[in-house]
């Protein structure tokens, strides 16, 4: 766990990420399907990176890690598809930090909800965590 540092200002802060899906984004590609649309655990990685890119301002010394994921994948997106997936601080509890999550895919039509959820990161000190993942 990272020092007792007041993470409570971090709520609202907020980033987003924009893709294109790919044919090695898909749920053929990836081994979680054999259809040719966007992959679940790919729809994850993107919007845990948004996440990331939503606690880049932490202190020196620490980083956030994934502990909890909670998201709805509401609906396919072909390959070819840009889609945007965003994060927001939605509340603290000590290490622990909740964002909000969302994805819209952007097609002819104005923007469609693809995915909404939650993923919980915890504040870490870097190198210990480290320390403790090489002793594992």
């Amino acid at each position: 766990m990272a020092q007792d540092d007041d993470y409570d200002h971090l709520v609202g802060v907020h980033a987003s990420v924009r893709r294109d899906v790919t044919p090695l984004d898909t749920a053929a590609a990836m081994a979680s399907g054999d259809v040719p649309v966007l992959a679940t655990p790919r729809l994850i990685a993107w919007l845990e990176a948004a996440t990331v890119e939503a606690l880049a301002g932490l202190p020196d010394g620490t980083t956030s890690v994934g502990t909890k994921v909670a998201v709805e994948h509401l609906r396919a997106s072909p390959v070819g598809m840009p889609v945007e997936c965003s994060a927001v601080v939605a509340s603290v509890s000590g290490s622990s930090i909740t964002l909000e999550v969302t994805a819209r895919q952007y097609g002819d039509a104005s923007p469609d909800v693809l995915a909404t959820g939650s993923i919980v990161r915890s504040v870490v000190d870097r190198g210990r965590f480290l320390a403790r993942a090489a002793s594992s």
